[in-house]
């Protein structure tokens, strides 16, 4: 063999393949001017270049390993009939479309880009208007989602599917995008084991972030601001939950976030501003919380009796009108080290810690637990005088919620 064939041969098992790969041109002035002609003649590792323009050529679909690029954002328009683009291949890149106007259904969830029983897919830097779900992973792993601006002008909860969505996938990094005016904001449903980092995500219609049953994720550095309600954690377990903004979630049944049957969770660092109940929670337990700052919101937190092992350590309490609301006498709860800025007590030793405890439920937050039209006398000579006899003579708050040692000053946070 001579020795040209043998240096092709060890070239060919060193070179990677994406040294042989190609781009395909697509639009005006090229060959080939459907996006799908040019996936087809594809091969894998492959780029398929789209040029400026509007594309209204039905559900494309992405079967092989290839980089889909689009120069200036060209416009892929489904009339309101088709899924826009179906990836169904490992390996895939969608970068740089605007996407709009998907189909909608009752019975099939229609995204501008669906991401099918596949792995290591990578969305970024794409522009989504008014379709049915945005981005929708089933089943997926090891996709990224990222850099996207998502939005929808549906006003009813029906018609409106989830701007980012995942189901039954696994790590999943969902980073910078921005979505609004969808069902949720962004959900995840048996998703494990992602994050979820520094997304804007606001106006949508239930929630900015809604976890159902979906374990070991983590998310951090967000804000969710004038949702429905800010972030819904449900029957979940070991999520953490730092340094994120949850803000303006205004309603009867609005909370910057609630945690419904949950447990081992992390809830650090987190700025809670202007929500009618900062943080809800019903049936959760083993929950740290430490370092968040409450702030000029209706209740800081609502604590249900149901809620155990939680522990409140080293938190700013500020202009709240309630600090902590509850419904039941049953404390199992831990509350340490915490500023509350309706702490009356004194500091004789100079340790900067009071001398008496603070009890954050007031009674009146117990009378208007039990009669919400009691708020109408909230401010009142005489509220006043049942939370000033209410704390000398406790009766209907619970005798063992309290701080035992309330910080003098707020912590810098």
């Amino acid at each position: 063999m001579n020795r040209s064939i043998i240096l092709y041969f060890v070239l060919a098992t060193i070179v990677p393949a994406q040294a042989f790969a190609r781009t395909i041109k697509v639009g005006k002035g090229h060959a080939v001017t459907g996006i799908q002609q040019g996936i087809d003649m594809a091969a894998a590792g492959d780029t398929v270049l789209v040029g400026e323009g509007i594309y209204r050529q039905g559900n494309i679909v992405i079967n092989k390993p290839v980089v889909l690029k689009g120069i200036n954002h060209p416009v892929l328009d489904g009339e309101k009939k088709y899924e826009l683009l179906s990836v169904r291949s490992p390996n895939v890149t969608v970068d740089g479309f605007l996407i709009r106007n998907s189909g909608h259904s009752s019975m099939v969830d229609i995204a501008g880009i669906k991401i099918y029983n596949t792995h290591h897919a990578t969305v970024i830097n794409n522009i989504l208007e008014d379709n049915f779900f945005g981005i929708y992973v089933q089943q997926g792993r090891q996709c990224t989602i990222q850099n996207n601006s998502i939005t929808a002008s549906s006003v009813e909860t029906q018609l409106s599917g989830n701007g980012i969505h995942c189901w039954k996938s696994d790590s999943i990094f969902i980073s910078h995008n921005s979505v609004t005016g969808h069902r949720d904001g962004i959900y995840l449903e048996f998703a494990t084991h992602s994050l979820i980092e520094e997304n804007m995500v606001q106006k949508n219609q239930r929630y900015g972030l809604h976890f159902m049953f979906a374990h070991n994720n983590t998310y951090t550095g967000n804000v969710f601001r004038n949702n429905g309600a800010g972030v819904a954690v449900m029957y979940t377990r070991h999520v953490t939950m730092k340094d994120n903004r949850f803000e303006d979630n205004w309603g009867d049944a609005a909370y910057g976030l609630l945690l419904k049957e949950i447990s081992d969770g992390i809830i650090e660092g987190n700025h809670f501003e202007g929500n009618t109940s900062g943080i809800f929670m019903d049936g959760s337990s083993r929950i740290e919380m430490e370092k968040n700052i409450f702030k000029n919101n209706g209740w800081a937190i609502k604590m249900q009796a149901s809620c155990m092992d939680i522990k409140l350590e080293k938190n700013n309490f500020i202009g709240n009108t309630f600090d902590i609301g509850t419904n039941g006498s049953l404390v199992l709860n831990t509350f340490k080290n915490n500023y509350w800025d309706k702490y009356e007590g004194y500091d004789l030793d100079k340790d900067k810690v009071g001398d008496i405890p603070y009890r954050p439920v007031s009674m009146y937050s117990m009378i208007v637990e039990k009669n919400p039209p009691a708020m109408m006398l909230f401010r009142s000579f005489i509220t006043t005088l049942l939370d000033k006899t209410e704390k000398v003579l406790p009766s209907l708050t619970p005798e063992n919620l309290k701080d035992d040692h309330p910080l003098m000053k707020p912590l810098a946070l």
